[in-house]
């Protein structure tokens, strides 16, 4: 019989690539019905003519700095990763709030 066993493990990057970072500050996302594209993009300011031309024409092209393919299977799993990092980084950096005048602590 061809029994399948059921094991657990950490997948964890494996950092000694060296890879470089690539910057991107815009994403689009496509998908099928069997994947979803994420495009990350590079969008500078853009100059006076630029402006124009995007008036316009109502476009503005971005260099493409990576394409990222993954399986429809990965989605949730990665919105729950980018929720809970967000939600750690907005208590880490969230702004403290201003102490009240005459409400010291009470020792």
């Amino acid at each position: 019989m061809n029994e399948r066993k059921q094991i657990n493990f950490t997948i964890i990057p494996d950092d000694d690539s060296q890879q470089p970072r690539t910057y991107a500050n815009f994403c689009a996302v496509n998908h099928t019905p069997f994947d979803f594209t994420l495009t990350f993009c590079e969008v500078q300011p853009l100059s006076e003519k630029e402006i124009r031309e995007a008036e316009a024409e109502h476009l503005v092209k971005a260099p493409v700095r990576a394409k990222i393919v993954l399986p429809v299977q990965f989605v949730p799993t990665l919105i729950a990763a980018l929720q809970e990092n967000l939600r750690i980084y907005s208590e880490a950096h969230a702004p403290q709030p201003a102490p009240v005048p005459g409400k010291g602590p009470v020792h």
